[in-house]
């Protein structure tokens, strides 16, 4: 499964990761895209590990919910390494800011856009319902 990511997310990940929670993200990751699971209880069903059910999904649960998994410490690093490899320093970039309802959570995303795709660069909560303005968006 570890050919299923680029050499600089595999470093990024190691020197931020334990082992032991770099190999469940590996395996995380090798589900994900084999099986396009979207649950904790699908991921759980097909974690390969001889645990009882119930102890695979609260250990993925305390794996999602580790501390280190966030946008400055994990995503902003590997986002700064392919920025660097994919564009020059004079290249134009375009932005995309745009604001979903997801289960009642109002997010807020920004994306840069490459190859008609939007890759998100960076989330946050919005505290209150509905649209947001200029100025939080900024």
């Amino acid at each position: 499964m570890s050919t299923l990511l680029p050499f600089f997310y595999k470093s990024t990940l190691k020197n931020r990761l334990k082992r032991s929670e770099y190999l469940i993200f590996l395996i995380i990751i090798g589900l994900l895209q084999k099986y396009q699971i979207s649950t904790i209880e699908e991921l759980a069903n097909k974690f390969p590990s001889p645990i009882l059910f119930e102890s695979r999904r609260k250990k993925i649960q305390r794996f999602l919910s580790l501390s280190r998994l966030n946008f400055s410490s994990i995503w902003f690093p590997i986002l700064s390494i392919w920025l660097s490899l994919t564009f020059s320093p004079l290249s134009v970039l375009y932005l995309a800011i745009d604001r979903t309802e997801w289960t009642g959570v109002n997010l807020l995303f920004v994306s840069i856009i490459y190859h008609k795709r939007a890759i998100p660069i960076y989330v946050t909560i919005l505290q209150k319902k509905g649209a947001s303005n200029f100025l939080e968006q900024q």
